[in-house]
């Protein structure tokens, strides 16, 4: 009927690891100290430096998260990041001076919803 899933010998597979973990291996271009300082400068969160497409679309992010689009070095990189529109375009003039596109992300978890980690509530108490 057809034909049987046949998977790649162990060489070729090999091979393909060590590929993804090289492309995993992504440039950083914000420092530490950078990311912590932008809430406090700019108002704005990275949420996904240096991503690739999927990972910046993806729907476990925020509703007000923006995609941002810039050149470095020729190559262009995405970003996924909370704030103003104006306030992000600010903080990646700042640093890049390159800005191709702002748009919205694909999101949808309420901005107030955002690392919110439900608490354990008490043990109710058992009536005797």
């Amino acid at each position: 009927m057809g034909e049987p899933f046949v998977s790649k010998p162990l060489g070729q597979t090999k091979e393909l690891e060590k590929k993804s973990e090289q492309k995993e291996k992504k440039e950083s271009f914000w420092t530490t100290t950078e990311k912590e300082s932008l809430k406090e400068q700019y108002g704005c969160e990275i949420l996904v430096e240096n991503g690739s497409p999927a990972d910046v679309q993806t729907r476990e992010a925020p509703t007000d998260a923006s995609i941002i689009t810039y050149t470095v070095d020729g190559k262009e990189h995405q970003d996924l990041s909370r704030g103003t529109r104006v306030k992000l375009f600010d903080m990646y003039y700042d640093k890049f001076t390159n800005v191709k596109r702002i748009e919205y992300g694909l999101g949808n978890i309420k901005p107030n919803l955002w690392g919110y980690q439900g608490g354990t509530s008490p043990k109710k108490k058992k009536r005797k």
